[in-house]
C-alpha cells in the first residue's frame, strides 16, 4: 500500500515521537514512500468500514448555531472531496471506504436529505481534486489508486447525464495536489507527491481543449498545502507536506504564468485550512500541532497574528458562511485523538468562539456551504479505526 495510504498512520506516530515524516518509517504500517490527499484527507485504513446511523434531532444546539443529522451516504468514505454543483446538490466522489479505496460516486439533495448513487470514475482515486467549472461539470484530477504511485488521468463529471468521462491526462502524476479555478476558466494545479517524490511543477487545465499544459513551478515542492484564489485574480500558495518545513508562501500571478515569493508565516503548516474572506483577506488556521491562526493581507502582501482556535486542529473544515464568519469543523489533535467540537472565526474581531458540537469526532471529513446557507457534513473518520458513512448540517 502506498505511503498515502499510510499517510494518517505516519503522522499519528510522528505526533507521538516527536520527529519528522521519514524517521518514522518503523512506526507500524509505514513505508518510506508517500502518495498524498487532497487537502481534506490523509488517512489509511485496513479495518471494515462502518457506516453507522444517527437519530433524526438537533443533536447539540448553540446560540450561534446547530447540527442536525440528514441522510447517509451509501458508503462510508474519508479522503473524498464534495462539490456543490449548479443544481444546488452536491457530488460525493472516490476516497477511502475501508480496505480499498473507491471509483464510486454519489448525490446529496438538500430536498430531500438524502444521498443517491450516480455514475461512477473509471478509477479509483483518494487524494484527487474536484473542480466545479463554469460549464457546469466536475474536473476530477490525479490521486492514488491504492499502488505505490499516484495517478496522472482525469475524468469530468456531467451532472446532465450522471456520468464521467475522460479528459487529458495530466503532464506529471500527483496526489495530495490543489486545483484552483481561475477567473479565466482554466484550472491551476500545485504540486502534490508522486511515489516518494514531493512536486513543485504545476500546470493548468483548458477546458474549452480539455488539455493540460505546463506553467511555471513554484519555489519549493509542496503537497498537503492549500491554494487561495484572491479578489486580484493571483493564487495565494501556502503551507507543505516535505514535512511541514515551508513557512514562506508564494503567489502565482495567471498574468505572468509564474510564481513569486512573497512574505513567511509566523509557522510552518501542513494540512492547515485557508480561507478567503468578504475583507479580502485569507484567513489560515491550524495545521500540525497549531492551534494558533494568522490572516493573509494582499494590499501588503503581508501575514498577521489573529485569534487562535481552542483546540490545536488538523485535517479539520473551514467553510465561509453567508454572514461573513467562518466555520471550523472537527479535525485531528496532530495524532492524539479526533475532534467533534466546532468554532466560528468572526472577522470583526478577530476571535473564534465554540458553536455546537457534531454528533461525533470526525477528521478527513468535508465541508460544503449549501445554496440555503446551511453546511454539510460527509464522512471521515470518527475514531482511530473506524471511517463512517454518515453525514449531519450545520444551521447558522
Amino acid at each position: 500500500m502506498s505511503m498515502f495510504a499510510n499517510s494518517r498512520r505516519l503522522r499519528k506516530c510522528a505526533a507521538m515521537a516527536s520527529v519528522m515524516l521519514f524517521a518514522v518509517a518503523g512506526c507500524a504500517g509505514a513505508t518510506p514512500s508517500v502518495s498524498a490527499p487532497a487537502s481534506r484527507g490523509v488517512t489509511s485504513h485496513s479495518a471494515t468500514a462502518t457506516a453507522t446511523a444517527i437519530p433524526s434531532a438537533v443533536l447539540t444546539a448553540s446560540p450561534h448555531g446547530s447540527f442536525s443529522s440528514t441522510g447517509s451516504m451509501s458508503t462510508a468514505r474519508d479522503g473524498h472531496t464534495a462539490t456543490l454543483l449548479a443544481s444546488g446538490k452536491v457530488l460525493i466522489a472516490g476516497g477511502e471506504g475501508g480496505s480499498s479505496y473507491l471509483a464510486s460516486a454519489e448525490l446529496y439533495d438538500p430536498a430531500t436529505g438524502s444521498f443517491s448513487l450516480t455514475g461512477s470514475m473509471s478509477s479509483a482515486r483518494f487524494g484527487q481534486t474536484a473542480t466545479l467549472l463554469a460549464s457546469g461539470k466536475v474536473l476530477i484530477a490525479g490521486g492514488s489508486d491504492g499502488s505505490n504511485a499516484s495517478l496522472a488521468s482525469a475524468e469530468l463529471y456531467d451532472p446532465t447525464t450522471g456520468s464521467f468521462s475522460p479528459t487529458g491526462s495530466m503532464s506529471g502524476a500527483r496526489a495530495g495536489h490543489t486545483a484552483t479555478l481561475l477567473a479565466n476558466g482554466k484550472v491551476l494545479i500545485t504540486g502534490g507527491a508522486d511515489g516518494g517524490r514531493f512536486l513543485a511543477s504545476a500546470e493548468l487545465y483548458d477546458p474549452t481543449t480539455g488539455s493540460f499544459s505546463s506553467t511555471g513551478s513554484m519555489s519549493s515542492a509542496r503537497w498537503l498545502h492549500a491554494a487561495t484564489l484572491l479578489a486580484n485574480g493571483k493564487v495565494l500558495i501556502t503551507g507543505d507536506g516535505s514535512p511541514y518545513t515551508l513557512a514562506p508562501a508564494e503567489l502565482y500571478d495567471p498574468g505572468t504564468g509564474s510564481f513569486g515569493s512573497i512574505g513567511s508565516m509566523s509557522h510552518a503548516l501542513w494540512q492547515h485550512t485557508a480561507t478567503l474572506l468578504a475583507s479580502g483577506k485569507v484567513l489560515i488556521a491550524g495545521g500540525f500541532g497549531l492551534a494558533s491562526s494568522e490572516l493573509y493581507n494582499p494590499a501588503t502582501g503581508t501575514f498577521s497574528s489573529t485569534g487562535s482556535m481552542s483546540s490545536v486542529r488538523e485535517a479539520h473544515t473551514a467553510t465561509l458562511l453567508a454572514n461573513g464568519k467562518v466555520l471550523i469543523t472537527g479535525g485531528s489533535l496532530s495524532g492524539s485523538g479526533y475532534l467533534a467540537s466546532a468554532e466560528l472565526y468572526d472577522p470583526t474581531t478577530g476571535t473564534f468562539s465554540s458553536t455546537g458540537s457534531m454528533s461525533s469526532v470526525r477528521a478527513w471529513h468535508t465541508a460544503t456551504l449549501l445554496a440555503n446557507g446551511k453546511v454539510l457534513i460527509t464522512g471521515g473518520y470518527d475514531s482511530l479505526d473506524t471511517i463512517v458513512a454518515s453525514a449531519e448540517l450545520y444551521k447558522p
